[in-house]
């Protein structure tokens, strides 16, 4: 079996997660993906404890040798940056003291653009993870960025970040 990938895009009330396979070099395959979603009602500990519940049960289940993470990036509105922040660094403790695995964290732009447009939106980032994958379908969701991020990761892309 080849190493598994871990791909996240984080956030306090949806994290997407995909796990991808390099099958064989160049032909990357995608597992599964999903998002972990918490509700808006709780306080933000409890949807704290909520990722970490989450994030260590996806973790465990598919026990990926290496993952990226898109590093959190808070321009002009930075109205949720403090949950975001606070869930990014439950993910990232989580993913470590679960796998033992430092991750490889990629800013936004960086693996927009190894799919081919930094600036890419949602619906932009699934046509080309469709295409590159010959998919059918995908759901435009949080999931469709986290497949990105774990391709670039696969792909070697770093951007130095510790």
């Amino acid at each position: 079996m080849n190493p598994f990938w871990l791909g996240i895009d984080p956030g306090l009330a949806i994290i997407g997660w995909a796990i991808l396979e390099e099958a064989k070099p160049g032909e990357p395959l995608i597992i599964d993906y999903g998002t972990i979603e918490t509700p808006k009602e709780l306080a933000t500990p409890q949807r704290l404890l909520e990722i970490e519940k989450d994030v260590g049960e996806l973790v465990r289940e598919f026990q990926p040798q290496n993952i990226a993470i898109e590093m959190p990036f808070f321009g002009r509105s930075i109205k949720a940056a403090g949950g975001v922040l606070q869930a990014f660094g439950v993910i990232n403790l989580v993913c470590y003291r679960d796998t033992g695995v430092l991750p490889v964290y990629l800013h936004q732009s960086s693996w927009k653009c190894h799919l081919g447009n930094g600036k890419a939106k949602k619906q932009e980032v699934a046509d080309m993870i469709q295409v590159l994958f010959g998919l059918e379908s995908l759901p435009i969701d949080d999931s469709v960025d986290a497949i990105g991020i774990g391709y670039a990761g696969l792909c070697g892309l770093r951007n130095n970040i510790v």
